[in-house]
C-alpha cells in the first residue's frame, strides 16, 4: 500500500532490532528507504523541542542516519531519502536557522540522498540554493495552517484519522495541486508524496481507502 518508509533511527524511537525488522519489510517490498531523524527524545516522541547544544544535537543526528545506514547497506541497498521528524521537521518550515543548522549537518549527504522537505518553507528555499535534491511532501493525515504549516497536534483538528475524510482532504491535493486549510481558505500546494503516520489512529484504513480511490488514477 505504499512506495516509501521513513525509518526511526534512534532519535525518538528505533533501536537496531526494529531498524533491522523495518529493512527487511522494506527489501522484500521493494520500498524506497528513508532515514527519519529527530530530537533524541523518546519521552516525547521527537515531537516537542528540546534544550540541547548544536553539537550534541548534529552528533545525535549523523549517528541516527549512519545507524539506519549501515543496516541498509548491509542488505545491499541505499537509503534513498532522509526525512527530519517532528519538532525538527515543523521548526524547519519558518526557522532559517533550524534549516540552516540541519543543512551544514547533512551536507555530506548532499550528493547521496533526497530531502523530504514541506511547500514554501524555509527548508526548501535554502536547500535548492544549496544544490540538495528535494521531494515535495504533503499530509494525508494532518490538518493545514493558512501558512501551510501543520496545525499543532496540541489543537483540535490537528489529525484526520477518518479514511473518508482524508479521501477529502488530498483530492484536491492530487487533482488541483490545492490544498483547504482549516480556516477554509485554498492555497497551492506541490507534491512528490503523500505521508501517512504509522501512528496515526486508523492508519492501516487509510492507506486502503487511498490505494482504491487512487490507485489507478
Amino acid at each position: 500500500m505504499i512506495n516509501s518508509c521513513n525509518i526511526a533511527c534512534g532519535g525518538h524511537a528505533g533501536n537496531n532490532e526494529s531498524m533491522i525488522e523495518c529493512v527487511e519489510i522494506a527489501t522484500r517490498n521493494n520500498l524506497q528507504i528513508g532515514a527519519h531523524p529527530s530530537y533524541p527524545d523518546r519521552l516525547n516522541f521527537g515531537r516537542k523541542k528540546i534544550d540541547i547544544s548544536s553539537s550534541e544535537f548534529s552528533f545525535s543526528i549523523i549517528n541516527q542516519i549512519k545507524s539506519l545506514e549501515q543496516i541498509v547497506s548491509s542488505y545491499g541497498k541505499q537509503i534513498n531519502h532522509i526525512k527530519a521528524h517532528g519538532a525538527l521537521y515543523n521548526e524547519m518550515i519558518h526557522d532559517l536557522d533550524t534549516a540552516d543548522f540541519y543543512l551544514d549537518t547533512i551536507k555530506d549527504y548532499k550528493e547521496k540522498y533526497s530531502l523530504y522537505v514541506p511547500y514554501q518553507s524555509e527548508i526548501e528555499i535554502l536547500a535548492l540554493k544549496r544544490g540538495f535534491k528535494i521531494i515535495y511532501e504533503v499530509f494525508a493525515d494532518r490538518n493545514y495552517n493558512d501558512d501551510l504549516s501543520l496545525v499543532s497536534r496540541d489543537k483540535e483538528f490537528a489529525l484526520i484519522n477518518k479514511p473518508k475524510e482524508v479521501i477529502k482532504h488530498i483530492t484536491s491535493i492530487i487533482e488541483s495541486n490545492i490544498v483547504k486549510t482549516v480556516s477554509g481558505n485554498t492555497y497551492k500546494i506541490k507534491f512528490d508524496t503523500l505521508c501517512v503516520h504509522s501512528d496515526t489512529n486508523n492508519s492501516i484504513e487509510i492507506l486502503k481507502e487511498i490505494n482504491k480511490v487512487f490507485k489507478n488514477r
